[in-house]
Order: structure tokens, then C-alpha cells, then sequence
């Protein structure tokens, strides 16, 4: 299957890299912690940085990375000891979102998962990695009126890290997935100003992430769609149409947030059919070199838990520049891109 890129391709170089300079053997190392398919391992690898340990819980999730990067992560990290973990040079997190989304129960930290970023702490307490890349829901920036980032930011201030934090949108980044995201990074080189990337790149369309011609599966009854039209007229094709829980219905040139649950039931391309797998990893920036190997339901989850390849490779890049390592990062993206395959099968 070819990958086709063309002008978008093109866009997205000259906005993320500088002119190609000489790569060197030696590559920074990164840990992936809260893994699930590799959104940060397919990033880290396109800057040319090293994945040299990776844990996640889900079951499915592992055989996933590991399938496609040759890289057996560890489970659940609560039961992982420091010392088991290699040292390395930048640590990678995106941590359950569920506690803090709207979606989700909005619990913070009365649930047990709003509490695994002190994992990550007691990570970077023993291993002291030169920068820290963490990615969460938008709303980890306000949950318990500003509480829980104050907390994350401060321990990392007083361990002795520069820090700063962001929203930012996958919709800046070339995908056309309205996705925000709140990202912390840190280095223990200290920076007066993070090296944010500033510069949006042009949404690709709809039309280069749509297969063709999708499974008869994924298309809905026909009682949904005159349901659908009868109350809402698009006023372009293609378009992803969603639903909310009021019943209110809108569309879009771009998808709303991917999530890993039961809102996948409400978009609907053109109001006639669900996303497909490959669909739903593409809005997320995943190349179609990446191998499927779970379940539908499976691959919906994986792919609403993943993480904006583009957004957190351009965060990477970032921290990769303030640690003082910018030859160590490969310029030229040569490796797996974030669109790909034109109208594919």
C-alpha cells in the first residue's frame, strides 16, 4: 500500500524540521510508560531515539506494540520496580486520562488510575531521566480546581527539573481529529522558555484518511441514517457527524476526540457509517505500516487511548533540542509517517 503525502507531506517537514543534518550512532534513550500501541514509541522513533523499555496493563495493548516494534512490555507499572526499569535519557507517560475526561467519570483522583502520575514520579525520582515528556486529557489542567498539575509540576520543580505545560490540539498537526491534549515537559537542563512548536500545520482531509471501499460492517442501518438526515444537513462531503448525549447532531470536516468507549457509536462518516480500524489509527496518526492485530472493539479502544503522533513528536523534539541533543534527532522524518494511503482499500 503506498503512502500518499504529497503537498501535506512536504508542509508538515518544513514546519517540524530544519534542513537534514549528519545522524549520529549514538541515539538518546527513552522509556514508554502507559504505552498502549506505541503513539509515542512511532514519534520517538521518527526523531531517531530509542525505546529501551515500554509497560502497559492491557493485555491486548502489549501484543499490539510488541507485534509491531519487536518490544514485549512489561504490565501493570505499580507492580514494576525502579530498579528493573534501564536507565535513560527522556521519559515518556500518558497516563489513564478516564479520572480527569469528560467522558469519563471525572472522578480525579478518587480513582485509582487519577493516582498513577505519582508512578511516574517515583520513576523519575530514582532514574532521573534528562527530559520528561507527559500527556494527558485537557481537563488534567483544571481537575480539582488546578490541584492535581500544581501537584505534578511542583515535584518535578523540587527534584530539580525545569518545567512548563501546554494544551495543545491534534488539529494543529496536520490531523483532522479535533483532539486537546494537556502536555507537561520538563528537562534538567533548565530553560527559561520551552521551544513549543508555534506553527500550525494544515489539516490533511478527510479524503486521505477514508478508505474506499469499507466493510459492509461498519455501515449502519438504514433506520439510523433517515434518522440521522431528517434532522441534520451537512454542509459538506466528507464529513464526520456526531452525536451528543442531548441528541444533538452536528458534522464536521474533522472527527471530535476519538475516545476508547461508546462514543465511537456516535460518529458516523457522512452520517452512514463508522470509522473503520484503520480509520480511527490514521486520525491518530498512525502509519498504515502499523500492523493490526486485535479485535475491531479491541482496536477502537487501543486507538482512542493512543496519543497524536505528530503533536507529542513535535513535544519531543522540543525537549530533545533544550537536553542540548538536536544532532541526535533525525531531521528528515524518514521513518513512518502520520497520513497515509489516499482513499485506501
Amino acid at each position: 500500500m503506498t503512502l500518499t503525502y504529497g503537498r501535506f507531506n512536504d508542509m508538515v517537514d518544513a514546519v517540524l524540521s530544519p534542513p537534514p543534518q549528519p545522524r549520529l550512532d549514538s541515539r538518546l534513550t527513552c522509556i514508554d510508560l502507559f504505552c498502549g500501541i506505541g503513539g509515542f514509541h512511532i514519534a520517538a522513533d521518527n526523531l531517531g531515539l530509542k525505546i529501551v523499555f515500554a509497560s502497559d496493563i492491557d493485555e491486548n495493548a502489549r501484543k499490539a506494540y510488541q507485534r509491531n516494534f519487536g518490544l514485549a512490555p512489561m504490565g501493570d507499572i505499580v507492580a514494576i520496580q525502579a530498579e528493573d526499569i534501564p536507565g535513560h535519557d527522556i521519559l515518556l507517560a500518558g497516563f489513564p486520562c478516564q479520572p480527569f475526561s469528560i467522558i469519563g467519570s471525572k472522578k480525579g483522583t478518587s480513582d485509582p488510575r487519577g493516582t498513577l502520575y505519582l508512578e511516574i514520579l517515583r520513576i523519575v525520582r530514582a532514574k532521573r531521566p534528562r527530559g520528561i515528556v507527559i500527556e494527558n486529557v485537557k481537563q488534567l489542567a483544571t481537575a480539582q480546581k488546578g490541584a492535581v498539575i500544581r501537584h505534578i509540576l511542583d515535584d518535578l520543580k523540587g527534584m530539580g527539573y525545569s518545567v512548563d505545560w501546554k494544551i495543545l490540539n491534534a488539529l494543529d498537526f496536520g490531523l483532522p481529529q479535533k483532539r486537546e491534549r494537556t502536555l507537561i515537559v520538563a528537562s534538567l537542563r533548565p530553560f527559561d522558555k520551552f521551544p513549543w512548536p508555534d506553527k500550525p500545520v494544515p489539516m490533511a482531509p478527510l479524503s486521505e484518511i477514508l478508505e474506499r471501499n469499507p466493510d459492509a460492517k461498519h455501515f449502519v442501518s438504514e433506520r439510523i441514517r433517515a434518522k440521522r438526515r431528517g434532522v441534520h444537513t451537512p454542509k459538506e462531503s466528507p464529513s464526520i457527524w456526531h452525536e451528543n448525549k442531548a441528541g444533538h447532531i452536528s458534522s464536521y470536516p474533522w472527527s471530535c476526540a476519538l475516545r476508547a468507549g461508546a462514543s465511537y457509536n456516535y460518529l458516523l462518516v457522512d452520517g452512514e457509517r463508522r470509522l473503520t480500524p484503520r480509520e480511527l489509527l490514521r486520525l491518530q496518526g498512525f502509519p498504515d505500516s502499523f500492523e493490526i492485530v486485535c479485535t475491531d472493539s479491541q482496536t477502537r479502544k487501543q486507538a482512542g487511548n493512543a496519543v497524536p503522533v505528530p503533536m507529542v513528536e513535535a513535544v519531543i523534539k522540543g525537549v530533545v533540542n533544550v537536553i542540548g541533543r538536536t544532532e541526535a534527532a533525525r531531521t528528515g522524518r524518514e521513518a513512518s509517517r502520520p497520513i497515509s494511503s489516499r482513499a485506501g482499500p
